[in-house]
């Protein structure tokens, strides 16, 4: 077969295959002619002589990835003649959609990329208007292919980020906003010129499909501008956050004029089809964002008046509300009605009456039509709950009349809550409450809207709590069967939830004494709901998650609002429930709160959910200074820190094998760390309370010694799912108190209950379950606790062996498990980041935390003659060696663990770094490189760091070397030998000098001062060669820009002298400022042509690009 017919072939089994292997082979084909060095010229092959859409595609996309990448930049000049070959091929040809649509993003990507780059005195790459123009002026067809063109051209531009991470973020910048002020507003005018341009000659047919085909492209291309990033902010397309629009000023004919762009959409809006109107709405979405600036305070009125009668007029006729997608895009129009304009303006408007009903109308009726998405909703409740904020900051308070439409507001999304109960439970429709997400913004929402009128919501709420409370009852003496049960249960939890926000509501809205009496009756409430329900856990009735769930929710708000350290005593909350439940102050509020965690406790250790969040409220609570000195002395928390081992969700199982076990052991750790806070607060030096509290503990750590002996270590034995518990139970234990107890009183006791014997049993069942990351990783999270030297608590007394003995504990624990994991065989790659990459990253913080703890001098190891540190070292080593480079950056916690470890390493421990091998030296010296182009700052941060210690040991040992300085014998040794390998190895420090260079000549440099520390350095190490460096960074750049590139380099280095002393360094990054800065604007001065040549080149026939001039 011919390379033409192999071609054709592949590309065929691509679209057309059905055996995977088959097209992945195909793939490969496709794909290896970016590499191929006559790939331009295949790739020409089967454009002009592929018979099949298939051919041209892959030649294409092929293309595009050929000319995309940074390292084989074509010449300018074969550059323009693709551009020009595309174009032309377009024209000429009657192609597929998809081909058209790859051609097109061939073309947008080849202008992007060469948008900055002159030739001959021209820019070939804007003439963008002029490229386009014939394709208007050819027929419907064309036209239609024009507008595509134009469209995906803005797309591609204004790609930024990840999205086109292989080009320097300030080259983006520059290109976005040279597009913007020469060419956007060209592509919006051709927009609203042919959209109006057919309205008014009412010439849209839209049963014909070209020409619904034509007005698509248009809606889209507009679209397109006005999604543009103006100011080169890069935001998140995923986020909706975006409120303001940027708009240029020289674009305000199309938004001042009485014929806006916007009326003409609202136009359209009455005779175009659903498909299109969901286009239309998202444009006006973007209209209704236009930043205010843009207008005085007349046009504002009048664009704002046109606004309004539009979305007056939507929601009048209701036209093609009933499609989804148009709902959904008319939700957020009507979010954006409050996000860019006042209140005050809002109701100064002739409309404004008619349109708040309406609004308040279409509000309601959405709520109670479960058909639409919930997603759609949140910008309606939005909307009310920004209105009802502003109610404060207005003057004339009859003239919003948000008091007439926000209790109807609020009755609808009660009412709807409770009604989607039954189709929920009956009809298996999506319960709500499973969204957490959704859910906790619906009741952040609602919160504040209910608050407006609060009376009428406390009436409501009051009355419906009544009405199913009544129901509840009724369940509870069994009169109900098993459906009607849950839903009755269901609307209880919903009633509580909105009660919780209700009163969560407090805080985003001005209160009043008599709203507090009002939260004081809803708590009531809830407080006496409260009692039911622990009355029915005992008996073993009633028992519902998703009440549990609700009351937790309520709690958690009650406690933000009426307790703690500012709270007033005199609320007549407080007053409230002293009159009915005699719960006369805080103190007793806290002692129903922990009475309940403890009834969670007890009867819901299987639920993960309730478990959680009932520790993650005592948690909360065991927070505030001022809260925990009350609780400790109730009776409730002392007992609970008495009889803490008595609940079941610390009982060991007779099975284990199901995640939810795994998540029920890891709430452990809350729960120690929690009770831990609390017996800090009195605990002093008392040891007997604190080896009290740690019995249960203990305990466990006794069976397991007695278990564990190696004369007891069968198989059977130790691989039983009780020991296994016990082993992770008692290490998530562990973990809690390490966290809870910071300073050095509590931590010492701490050290002498878990050293020598305790941890010991942790360093044996790690080295019994190595396999198993159910047990490996709870023990290795201890240890990086037990050496965090959080508050110095590690600042052991002078006479003091225990930091020695705790690092000797951590460098075998890390050579135990090291040398076992290393020893497993092949693991599957669905289980290689879960059973050995998550291990090591632990192992990798378990390092960093002993190195950086200050705990000991790690001088001493050598001195004498201790291999605890070099063990440790050494494991890490092989650890490192084990992973592959593409692990290493695929997973982001591994990749942050290594640089910061590196960063520490370097830092105090550059001798037994030096002493590393050839290879891993090189390897991680490459890994440094890499990151300083990290996207993660931090990342780069450590980079920064670690390569400026190297680099000061290096410049430091040349200098000893030089000069025949006195050095201690191994430094000097360790020293040179790595002083050898980079004299081997020059690129190790030559490629840093140019990479740091070039981040911050040509790119956004986030972290100027850090990329400022090592610079220096490398520059005096590379000294011979920095003129070719520097020819290196300049080459790209066209030859008016050299000499004043030069002159930056010269003025950097002027007053700097030849050594990294501190007062050196710092007038080195201020230069490094003033550099940055001259070479901005020699580069500011003109267009830069980056061309460089690569391997094949186009052949002869190729001149036909050309032909389309």
């Amino acid at each position: 077969m011919t390379d033409l017919q192999i071609l054709e072939d592949a590309a065929a089994k691509i679209y057309t295959a059905t055996d995977t292997s088959e097209r992945k082979n195909a793939e490969q084909t496709i794909l290896n002619l970016v590499e191929d060095a006559q790939g331009l010229e295949k790739c020409q092959m089967l454009l002009e002589r592929g018979t099949t859409p298939y051919s041209q595609s892959c030649a294409t996309t092929t293309l595009v990835k050929l000319v995309s990448r940074p390292s084989t930049t074509l010449e300018i000049q074969k550059r323009i003649d693709i551009k020009n070959y595309v174009l032309n091929y377009l024209f000429t040809r009657n192609l597929e959609s998809f081909v058209v649509k790859n051609l097109i993003q061939l073309y947008a990507k080849i202008t992007k990329l060469g948008w900055l780059d002159s030739y001959d005195g021209d820019w070939p790459f804007r003439n963008v208007v002029d490229d386009v123009e014939k394709f208007q002026k050819a027929g419907l067809d064309k036209c239609i292919i024009g507008v595509s063109l134009y469209e995906l051209l803005i797309v591609e531009v204004d790609k930024a980020g990840y999205a086109d991470n292989a080009r320097p973020l300030t080259k983006q910048r520059k290109t976005a906003a040279s597009f913007r002020d020469n060419t956007l507003l060209d592509c919006f005018k051709t927009a609203i010129r042919l959209l109006r341009t057919g309205l008014e000659t009412n010439s849209f047919n839209v049963s014909d499909t070209k020409q619904v085909q034509l007005i698509d492209g248009l809606l889209r291309l507009a679209m397109a501008c006005l999604n543009y990033d103006f100011i080169g902010t890069c935001q998140d397309e995923s986020a909706d956050d975006q409120t303001t629009v940027q708009i240029p000023r020289s674009w305000r004919q199309f938004f001042v004029e009485k014929d806006s762009a916007m009326q003409l959409f609202f136009d359209l809006y009455k005779i175009l089809p659903a498909e299109n109107c969901r286009l239309l709405l998202a444009s006006m979405v973007q209209m209704a964002s236009v930043r205010r600036s843009l207008f005085n305070a007349e046009e504002r009125h009048l664009y704002l008046t046109t606004l309004m009668r539009g979305i007056t007029s939507v929601l009048k006729n209701g036209n093609s509300l009933s499609n989804p997608e148009v709902y959904h895009e008319f939700c957020r129009l009507l979010g954006r009605l409050k996000a860019n304009y006042q209140l005050g303006e809002l109701t100064s408007l002739d409309d404004y009456s008619e349109a708040i009903r309406l609004i308040a109308e279409f509000t309601v009726q959405s709520l109670n039509c479960f058909q639409f998405s919930t997603n759609s909703l949140h910008y309606l409740l939005g909307l009310w709950q920004k209105l009802t904020a502003s109610i404060p900051y207005i003057r004339n308070s009859k003239a919003h009349e948000l008091d007439k439409y926000t209790p109807e507001v609020t009755k609808a999304y009660v009412q709807s809550r409770l009604e989607c109960a039954r189709l929920v439970i009956c009809d298996g429709m999506d319960n709500p409450l499973d969204d957490q997400n959704s859910l906790t913004q619906q009741l952040d929402q609602i919160s504040t809207i209910c608050r407006c009128e609060y009376e009428s919501t406390t009436t409501l709420l009051t009355n419906y709590f009544d009405q199913v409370g009544q129901e509840y009852s009724r369940v509870l003496n069994g009169q109900v069967n098993e459906q009607e049960k849950k839903i009755i249960e269901f609307q209880i939890g919903w009633l509580v939830f909105i009660i919780g926000a209700a009163v969560g509501g407090r805080i985003s809205i001005t209160s009043s004494d008599e709203h507090d009496a009002l939260d004081g009756d809803l708590s009531i409430k809830i407080l006496m709901l409260m009692d039911v329900i622990n009355s029915g856990l005992e008996s073993g009735k009633g028992r519902s998650e998703a009440i549990e769930l609700a009351m937790l929710q309520f709690f958690d708000q009650f406690r933000k609002i009426y307790v703690g350290d500012q709270v007033h005593k005199s609320s007549k909350a407080y007053m409230r429930l002293s009159e009915v439940c005699s719960l006369n102050d805080e103190s007793d509020i806290l002692d129903v709160l922990v009475k309940k965690i403890i009834v969670n406790l007890k009867f819901w250790s299987e639920s993960e959910k309730i478990l959680r969040k009932t520790l993650q409220l005592l948690s909360d609570l065991a927070v505030g200074y001022a809260t925990v000195r009350k609780l400790i002395k109730l009776d409730s928390v002392k007992q609970l820190l008495h009889s803490h081992q008595d609940f079941p969700f610390l009982r060991i199982q007779d099975g284990f094998e199901n995640k939810s076990q795994i998540k029920r052991l890891k709430s452990r750790t809350s729960f120690y760390s929690a009770l831990g806070r609390l017996l800090m607060v009195e605990l002093g030096e008392d040891e007997e309370t604190f080896s009290n509290f740690m019995r249960p503990v203990q305990d466990a750590f006794d069976i397991l010694r007695n278990q564990l002996d190696v004369s007891n270590c069968g198989p059977n034995n130790t691989h039983s799912p009780q020991l296994k518990q016990l082993v992770i139970g008692v290490a998530r234990d562990l973990n809690g108190a390490a966290i809870a107890f910071n300073n050095k009183t509590s931590y010492l006791m701490l050290f002498e209950w878990y050293f020598p014997a305790n941890i010991q049993i942790l360093g044996k069942a790690l080295k019994i379950w190595y396999h198993d990351p159910d047990v490996t990783t709870p023990i290795l999270k201890c240890m990086v606790e037990l050496l965090q030297n959080r508050s110095q608590r590690l600042q052991f007394e002078v006479s003091s062996p225990n930091g020695v003995l705790l690092f000797r504990e951590a460098s075998n624990m890390l050579v135990t498990y090291g040398q076992a994991i290393l020893g497993i065989g092949d693991i599957p790659d669905s289980l290689m980041y879960s059973h050995k990459l998550k291990g090591v990253c632990l192992c990798f913080k378990l390092l960093r935390s002993a190195l950086s703890s200050n705990m000991v001098n790690f001088g001493i190891f050598k001195l004498y003659n201790d291999n605890a540190l070099e063990n440790a070292f050494e494991t890490f080593v092989k650890l490192l060696v084990s992973i592959t480079p593409s692990q290493l950056a695929e997973y982001p916690k591994l990749n942050t663990s290594y640089y910061s470890l590196m960063e520490v390493i370097t830092q105090d421990h550059m001798t037994l770094f030096a002493q590393l091998p050839e290879e891993v030296l090189y390897s991680i010296m490459q890994s440094i490189t890499h990151g300083l182009a990290a996207w993660d700052t931090a990342v780069c941060t450590n980079c920064c760091t670690t390569l400026d210690h190297v680099v000061s040991f290096v410049w430091r040992i040349w200098n000893r070397r030089t000069k025949s300085a006195h050095s201690q014998n191994w430094e000097l040794a360790a020293g040179q030998k790595l002083l050898g390998i980079l004299e081997k190895h020059p690129e190790l420090m030559q490629q840093p000098l140019i990479n740091i260079l070039n981040i911050i000549m040509f790119q956004d440099c986030k972290n100027q001062w850090s990329m400022s520390r090592p610079l220096l350095g490398l520059i005096l190490i590379n000294s011979d060669n920095f003129g070719k460096v520097q020819e290196s960074l300049c080459s790209s750049q066209s030859p008016d820009k050299l000499q004043g590139l030069s002159q930056c380099f010269e003025h950097l280095m002027e007053g700097i002298d030849k050594n990294l002393h501190s007062k050196n360094r710092d007038r080195f990054t201020h230069g490094l400022s003033v550099f940055r800065r001259e070479v901005n604007d020699v580069l500011k001065a003109v267009g830069t042509d980056n061309g460089v040549k690569v391997n094949g080149q186009m052949d002869s026939n190729m001149n036909g690009y050309s032909s389309y001039r």
